[in-house]
């Protein structure tokens, strides 16, 4: 089944499924709003499901030479005391995270998706889409058509211009954000580590290696900031003074990062949102990434759920003979592992970005307990590597994700009680 498939969006879920399809022999045209796509953005962990997906692309390799490696997430209140610290390798000893700048992934899925023979149309902003005996076709803002098409592939971002195609949609903006800066890294990266400093559920600052820039060799650290939307302008009208009181308060190793800014307007913040669908596919269209299932970053899994949607839905395609059938068959493949991302992320967002003294007071109580309770130390872990089907149901095969990562050295094991706590 060779088809004429339309892309919109060359983020993460697009590159990588136009790159996957495009091998496949199918006839790919790649369209993206902005005229002339560069790298941008701070870090992002590349978790093993998502380090399976840049493999079977063929890019994982020089994605891990330029990042840094994760072996664990430890998070600490603001008093010192130990909230969790949990290791990959109490759910296998030869798993671990990649701290990546996001330009990083970008540029390589970029060079990865040139090297196809893939028609891209840059500086064309799609803005709607129909259907008629033909195929699906695309409209641009100029009111310029193109098509028809076997199948589109929506992958343009959370704020996608083709959710009216979705048959079901949740959507909503999270009243919480973050603020980000990347700047060289002051020693962070030598922890193997994401570094959490919460202090009830209304401040969170976190710091992941992010290994090495796009177009530079320097080691860099992205240093987050949770916040409440409607609090940003009265945080930046206060100024740099006031906030970096408060952060060094939390993490004296952070003066270094903070040197590098001289006024709060030149630091980046970023809002949520929470998108929604099932099924994941219309009337010859497919939905990706955060076009999906956009989520708050609680876990991480943002840039490898939607890596892994770009190999469930080449795999569906090659399986089976019809779109309609594939498409179901991607649905079904996906619904799972979405479902419980988006469940657990809704659960947990609250107890990190929120104004509620009691759940900060459960949550400060509760999670600790993982550093005596193996079991639950390995459900959170194995819901961080991002593994997790349900609840109850069994994740993907560990031994399967294992054998198709490149061989690094094993971290060693975490114990069974949680390690000294450097703070």
């Amino acid at each position: 089944m060779m088809l004429a498939i339309a892309v919109v969006g060359a983020g993460t879920a697009g590159a990588a499924a136009a790159t996957l399809l495009a091998r496949a022999r199918h006839t790919v045209t790649v369209f993206e709003r902005v005229a002339e796509p560069r790298p941008v953005g701070a870090g992002i962990t590349l978790q093993p499901t998502g380090q399976v997906a840049l493999a079977r692309l063929g890019i994982l390799d020089a994605i891990a030479a330029r990042a840094a490696r994760i072996d664990r997430l430890t998070a600490v209140r603001a008093n010192g005391k130990p909230l969790i610290d949990l290791w990959y390798g109490d759910v296998d000893p030869r798993l671990y995270g990649l701290g990546t700048h996001r330009g990083v992934l970008f540029e390589t899925l970029l060079g990865a998706l040139q090297g196809e023979a893939v028609k891209l149309r840059f500086g064309i902003a799609i803005a709607g889409t129909d259907t008629n005996a033909q195929g699906r076709w695309l409209v641009d803002k100029q009111g310029h058509r193109y098509g028809p098409f076997d199948l589109v592939v929506a992958a343009d971002g959370s704020t996608s211009e083709l959710h009216s195609a979705a048959p079901l949609l949740y959507d909503r903006p999270y009243s919480w954000g973050a603020a980000w800066i990347v700047a060289d890294d002051p020693g962070f990266a030598a922890e193997n580590r994401i570094w959490q400093i919460v202090d009830g559920c209304h401040t969170l600052l976190g710091f992941l290696p992010t290994g090495s820039g796009p177009g530079r060799e320097t080691p860099v650290v992205s240093m987050f900031w949770s916040m409440r939307v409607d609090r940003v302008e009265a945080w930046r009208a206060a100024g740099i003074g006031a906030w970096r009181d408060r952060v060094l308060r939390l993490e004296p190793r952070a003066e270094p990062i903070l040197d590098t800014v001289d006024d709060l307007a030149s630091v980046v913040f970023t809002r949520y949102r929470d998108v929604s669908m099932d099924p994941w596919h219309g009337d010859r269209i497919v939905f990706l990434g955060d076009c999906a299932h956009a989520m708050s970053p609680q876990l991480g899994q943002g840039a490898n759920l939607a890596l892994v949607d770009a190999v469930a839905l080449a795999d569906a395609l090659a399986a089976h003979e019809a779109v309609p059938g594939a498409l179901a068959a991607y649905s079904a493949a996906r619904r799972r592992h979405l479902a419980f991302y988006q469940f657990m992320t809704r659960a947990l967002t609250p107890l990190f970005q929120g104004d509620s003294r009691v759940l900060g007071w459960l949550r400060d109580r509760t999670f600790p307990i993982s550093r005596w309770l193996r079991f639950v130390r390995y459900r959170m872990t194995r819901a961080m590597v991002g593994i997790d089907r349900g609840i109850i149901r069994r994740p993907f095969p560990v031994g399967e994700i294992v054998r198709q990562l490149p061989e690094l050295p094993a971290a060693d094991p975490a114990p069974p009680r949680v390690r000294t706590i450097d703070t």
